[in-house]
């Protein structure tokens, strides 16, 4: 198990501010746990009693509506924090998190997260300033579910999917995500999403090898309104 203070990965999250004592105290407690694909990471509802550390992988945060459907909310890659926002504002989760790929997390208890909070401003600042952040996200897709067009915010994601995630040897998106993913990330059904990715094929702006998906044409994804 790697140590903390040694760890890579608190370069890309708020425990970059804590002190090299802090970062030891907190790797004497922290357990690490592998999450394999499709695995519940915790649900809307449930008590999160800690933070977790995301070391290599990919999780889907979604909201059940009331309709019964799954809407993606947010992608958390390596390198982010999930669950500090239910924790500090000592409430349930109100989204649930689910492996897109295979996971190798690292899990801290609320006690230790609280105690820094409390005791290093630094830290409280980088939290608040990340949770901003996100908050920004979530007003400028609220905006983009009202404005733009459905195959708009399709290739809006794959744009987004290229960007954050790149392609591996052959080209094609080095995340794989379902057909229903992408429609819950939209906001449409599935069989919609299956139709615009359709027409993207059609229109030579992409290409497809089962579910994994390579874009020829990115500047004419660009351009889609």
């Amino acid at each position: 198990m790697s140590k903390c203070e040694q760890c890579i990965i608190r370069q890309f999250n708020s425990l970059k501010a804590l002190t090299k004592e802090e970062l030891v105290r907190i790797s004497g407690c922290k357990t690490s746990r592998v999450i394999k694909k499709g695995e519940v990471i915790f649900e809307e509802g449930e008590t999160v009693n800690g933070v977790f550390c995301v070391k290599d992988g990919v999780c889907k945060l979604s909201k059940l509506s009331a309709n019964g459907k799954d809407q993606i909310v947010k992608l958390v890659v390596k390198g982010d924090l999930l669950g500090q926002r239910s924790l500090i504002g000592e409430e349930s989760a109100n989204l649930s998190a689910v492996a897109l790929n295979d996971m190798e997390v690292c899990f801290i208890p609320k006690s230790e997260i609280m105690t820094d909070l409390q005791n290093n401003p630094k830290f409280t600042l980088d939290v608040l300033q990340k949770m901003a952040h996100d908050l920004k996200d979530s007003d400028n897709v609220i905006v983009d579910m009202a404005q733009k067009s459905v195959k708009n915010r399709l290739a809006d994601v794959l744009i987004y999917l290229n960007a954050h995630f790149g392609v591996d040897e052959d080209g094609y998106l080095s995340i794989t995500l379902s057909r229903e993913d992408y429609a819950n990330i939209v906001g449409t059904a599935t069989e919609s999403a299956i139709r615009i990715l359709s027409q993207f094929k059609k229109e030579n702006l992409i290409s497809t090898k089962g579910k994994q998906i390579k874009i020829e044409n990115i500047e004419g994804l660009k351009r889609i309104e």
